[in-house]
């Protein structure tokens, strides 16, 4: 004996594979789209800029991080310049130009 639960026009059977049809193409589409090579060098790219821009974002984070652990050594909390570590540095600075200077003026006059 047949079973009578799934009883349906071939109007509706024909409407069904219409449906179906839709759906498999509007599939297929993507599937074209996907593995397009323009699309898939997108998608390459996409991926390489992200990477890119992770790793610059996390080196920004650690130069930040840096300069204001060398700024707090120069810098107190109220903003004002530390003068004793600052004159030092800045002798240390000029001593080192200046030897950089006089080390160019003789290589020069020879």
């Amino acid at each position: 004996m047949a079973d009578t639960s799934d009883i349906r026009t071939p109007a509706q059977i024909e409407a069904d594979i219409e449906r179906r049809r839709e759906v498999l193409a509007e599939t297929l589409d993507e599937i074209g789209m996907r593995v397009h090579p323009k699309t898939i060098m997108d998608d390459a790219k996409a991926k390489v800029a992200s990477s890119v821009d992770h790793t610059l974002g996390r080196a920004y984070v650690g130069v930040n991080r840096v300069v204001s652990d060398v700024k707090s050594q120069f810098v107190d909390e109220d903003g004002a310049p530390r003068m004793e570590r600052v004159v030092p540095v800045a002798l240390v600075v000029v001593g080192v130009v200046g030897l950089l200077a006089l080390g160019g003026t003789r290589r020069r006059k020879r």
